[in-house]
C-alpha cells in the first residue's frame, strides 16, 4: 500500500516552507492540490517537477477517483493553496478514503495561519476552539459568539474580505469588551496585525478589506 503525505506549504512567504515538505514533495509519485496554478509556483520556486492533480473544494468527490487511483499506483501528496490541508481546506474526504483502502496517511507539519495568528495574540486559556469561516447568516454568527460568552477558551475564526467588516460589527454587538486580534496577509509583504476591541480594530482596519484574515477572539 501507499502513503498519502499531508504536507503543510506557505501561508504566504515561500521561505515557510520545510526541507522535509520539500523532500517528500519532490519524492512522490503526485501531487494532488486545490489549485494546480498555486502549487506549480511553489514547486517551480524549488525546481520540483510532478503530475499536479486537481484536487478542489466544493467538488472533491469528483476529483477523488482519479486521486485514489494515482495512490494505488504510488505514493501522493496533498497540498492547499496556503497552509495545513484539510482545515477548512479539500482534503478531509480524500484523507478518510484513503485510510478505508488501507494506505497510510502520515501527516508533514508546517506553516497554519491559525498557530501562527494564535502565538501571536497573546491570550491565555486552555487550549482553543477553532471555528473555520466564520457563519454568513446574521442569526447564526450572533449564536455562535453567545456560545462563546462563558468559553474560557480563545476561538480562532477565518473570514473573507467581502464579509470583516459586518463580522466584526456584529462581534462588536455581542462582545463589546472582549479583545479580539485580527491577522491580515500573514507573512506576505502587507501582513498587518489589529489588536484591542471589535469596535477598536473596526475603526483602525477602516476601508481595508484585501486578502486573508484570521481572527482571534480572547476567551470569556
Amino acid at each position: 500500500m501507499s502513503n498519502l503525505f499531508v504536507v503543510a506549504t506557505p501561508i504566504g512567504n515561500l521561505e515557510d516552507v520545510s526541507a522535509r515538505a520539500l523532500r517528500v514533495l519532490g519524492e512522490v509519485s503526485a501531487i494532488a492540490a486545490e489549485d494546480t496554478r498555486v502549487t506549480a509556483r511553489l514547486l517551480a520556486r524549488h525546481a520540483i517537477r510532478k503530475p499536479l492533480i486537481s484536487y478542489r473544494a466544493p467538488v472533491e468527490r469528483r476529483g477523488l477517483p482519479r486521486v485514489l487511483a494515482a495512490l494505488d499506483a504510488g505514493d501522493v501528496a496533498l497540498v492547499s493553496d496556503a497552509g495545513t490541508p484539510t482545515l477548512s481546506d479539500p482534503g478531509q474526504v480524500l484523507v478518510t478514503a484513503a485510510w478505508a483502502g488501507g494506505h497510510t496517511v502520515v501527516p508533514i507539519p508546517g506553516p497554519s495561519s491559525v498557530t501562527a495568528a494564535l502565538s501571536i495574540a497573546g491570550y491565555g486559556g486552555p487550549g482553543f476552539t477553532f471555528l473555520g469561516y466564520l457563519p454568513r447568516k446574521p442569526g447564526e454568527m450572533r449564536r455562535l459568539l453567545e456560545s462563546l460568552r462563558e468559553d474560557p477558551r480563545p476561538a480562532v475564526a477565518f473570514e473573507s474580505p467581502y464579509r470583516i467588516h459586518k463580522s466584526l460589527a456584529l462581534i462588536a454587538e455581542s462582545l463589546p469588551e472582549r479583545s479580539i486580534t485580527l491577522t491580515r496577509e500573514l507573512t506576505k509583504v502587507h501582513e498587518e496585525v489589529l489588536r484591542g476591541t471589535a469596535s477598536h480594530v473596526l475603526a483602525a482596519l477602516g476601508e481595508r478589506a484585501r486578502g486573508e484574515f484570521t481572527l482571534v477572539i480572547s476567551g470569556g
